[in-house]
């Protein structure tokens, strides 16, 4: 059953003038190792990282906290393994939050924005 849904739309230009401005700081802030090697191995890198952020946003959304509640942007991580849709893994206190949710992400993104949907659901 569909319990929570989630959307965010970034624009690609405010995370590359972040990774300009804050470099390795910000990156390690907002994502996980595995997010960053992903996405500097991608010709479409800022793009890649702009999507994640989106739907970094759109699950916390999803989860109904915000930035509240202990939640931090590397405990929402995007997963993709080759041939498979994205999806999102939860660590920390965002985990402990969803117990027994699962969320489903959707992500697009043009030279200039991205943006992610996440729906969690439960069983019913």
């Amino acid at each position: 059953m569909i319990t929570a849904l989630g959307i965010d739309l970034v624009d690609v230009a405010r995370i590359e003038k972040s990774v300009d401005r804050w470099g390795k700081r910000f990156l390690d802030r907002v994502f996980t190792s595995a997010e960053i090697e992903y996405c500097q191995g991608r010709g479409e890198r800022f793009r890649s990282l702009a999507a994640r952020f989106a739907a970094k946003e759109a699950a916390m959304k999803a989860l109904g906290t915000g930035w509240q509640h202990g939640v931090r942007w590397v405990d929402l991580e995007l997963v993709r393994e080759p041939g498979q849709a994205p999806r999102i893994q939860l660590h920390g206190r965002a985990a402990e939050l969803a117990e027994g949710c699962r969320f489903l992400v959707s992500l697009t993104h043009t030279d200039t924005q991205a943006i992610a949907v996440v729906v969690a659901e439960t069983n019913p």
